[in-house]
């Protein structure tokens, strides 16, 4: 039996004839990486290549590495092997994969959204024969707002806090859902306050990206001077000793996950808007067809439902189980908070 080109093992997705792995999550000794988010840049392995933007990240995340990096589109080979890097969409520096060998190809996604963000590269379909698809949110019931409409309702939110006297706290990802959420937010109504943990990779992307000005809290700020602005911050500084400091206040989280009833009010949060740096249901049905593959893996998210529907449209689908956790942070990027 032949053995496939992409192959899910132990250590991550491995591609035998070039002896590479496609986002790890045990050390290796040659990694391609799609993007930054800890799930899918992990310490420890001997050599890195990723996207020219992401490299910045990576090094901010974790530290000295052996890294290099490459343009979008542009192929470079491994033992005959075919690799070249394509926009993804997902956050700055974010890269599908595409993989070729002896005419046959593969693509895998890391992870993705079709809905341009306005700080990211546009996601590009890549023709392939196998796609490999994350699918966070690979359910009907999630179908994402245009983002216009959604930054107007936070910026409304905004104005409306600040009328009543209080202090603003939209709590978004480190990386790339709060330089998201910044990009869009309306500067007229206020000044924008960051928690180190999002001012750090502010910094870091500012080298390729365009935002507002942001303020970074520090331990000799006074509140007086925070009241009625809007503070963006990870979602684990909510409930801390951190953030106790700044009431009056009302929170928010942006998060693809607030389309489910009720996931608010089990959060503990006032307000909740639901914005996604991942696919929705049609974006994910969009996106495989415009590929022309033939068949497709599904990993983390809903998978299993997701496969069964892409079955009944005639596609090779079925699932494999990843490391990666779509829209949820794991510890190491949890611990951005304490920086």
């Amino acid at each position: 039996m032949k053995t496939p080109l992409l192959q899910f093992t132990e250590k991550g997705i491995y591609c035998e004839q070039a002896n590479v792995y496609l986002d790890p999550w045990k050390n290796v000794d040659k990694a391609l990486i799609t993007h930054g988010h800890a799930d899918h840049s992990r310490w420890g392995n001997k050599s890195y290549i990723s996207h020219f933007d992401n490299i910045p990240i990576m090094k901010h995340r974790l530290g000295d590495i052996n890294v290099s990096g490459v343009n979008y589109s542009e192929s470079f080979t491994i033992n005959n092997v075919k690799f070249s890097f394509h926009p993804a969409g997902h956050i700055p520096g974010s890269s599908q994969i595409r993989v070729e060998h002896k005419g046959e190809v593969w693509v895998f996604t890391g992870d993705y959204k079709l809905q341009h963000d306005g700080i990211s590269v546009p996601f590009e379909p890549v023709k392939c024969h196998s796609f490999i698809t994350e699918c966070t949110f690979g359910l009907p019931a999630f179908k994402w707002r245009p983002q216009d409409e959604v930054f107007t309702d936070i910026n409304e939110w905004w104005q409306q806090n600040k009328a009543e006297g209080k202090t603003s706290v939209l709590f978004g990802y480190s990386l790339g859902k709060a330089q998201r959420i910044i990009k869009h937010l309306d500067t007229s109504i206020g000044k924008i306050y960051t928690h180190a943990a999002v001012e750090n990779l502010n910094e870091v992307l500012r080298q390729q990206i365009t935002l507002p000005e942001t303020l970074r809290i520090t331990k000799e700020i006074d509140k007086k001077e925070i009241a009625g602005n809007i503070i963006i911050a990870p979602p684990s500084a909510h409930g801390t000793v951190w953030l106790r400091k700044f009431a009056p206040f009302v929170t928010a989280t942006a998060s693809g996950w607030m389309a489910f009833r009720g996931a608010r009010r089990r959060r503990a949060i006032d307000k909740g808007f639901v914005l996604s740096d991942h696919c929705d249901w049609q974006e994910l049905l969009t996106a495989i067809k415009a590929t022309g593959c033939e068949k497709v893996i599904a990993t983390h998210g809903y998978a299993d439902i997701f496969s069964r529907y892409l079955n009944t449209l005639g596609y090779d689908a079925r699932t494999e189980a990843t490391q990666y956790e779509g829209e949820n942070l794991d510890a190491k990027e949890e611990s951005e908070v304490n920086e």
